[in-house]
Parts: C-alpha cells; sequence; structure tokens
C-alpha cells in the first residue's frame, strides 16, 4: 500500500514539476514575442516619422513649385492682356 501511495505521489511530483516546465517555457515564449512585436512596433514609428518628414520636406517643394508657376502665369497674362 505505501509503495502505491509514494508511485502516486512520485508522479504527481513529476507532472507539477513538468506542468511549471511547460509553464516557464511559455512565460520565456511570450516575453520573447512581446519582445519581438515591440522591437517591430518602434521600427514602424520611426519609419512613419521618416515618411512624415518626407512627406512634409515633398510638400513644402510642390507648394513652393506651385506658388512660382502661379507667379509665372500671373505674369503672362497681365503680358497678355496688355
Amino acid at each position: 500500500m505505501i509503495e502505491v501511495v509514494g508511485a502516486i505521489a512520485g508522479a504527481m511530483i513529476g507532472l507539477g514539476g513538468i506542468a511549471a516546465g511547460a509553464t516557464i517555457k511559455r512565460t520565456g515564449e511570450s516575453r520573447e514575442a512581446i519582445v519581438k512585436l515591440t522591437m517591430g512596433i518602434e521600427h514602424i514609428g520611426t519609419e512613419l516619422a521618416a515618411i512624415r518628414a518626407d512627406m512634409k520636406e515633398d510638400r513644402h517643394e510642390i507648394y513652393g513649385r506651385l506658388g512660382s508657376a502661379e507667379q509665372r502665369l500671373s505674369a503672362l497674362e497681365a503680358n497678355k492682356s496688355n
């Protein structure tokens, strides 16, 4: 009888150890996944900031060219009406 109780207790301890090991492994994998996702989000944020800066620069260039073209068009219209 004692052997049976000992075997059951040993099996329970073994299963508990396996479960604890799996939980620790899952926790480590979860941490790795969180770190990877966080790094990915930070990278996306950096890329978005670079895109915004490029768009702002392009917008300034486009509006500058548009203003120049508008001035030339106004000068041509003024010369045409004279």
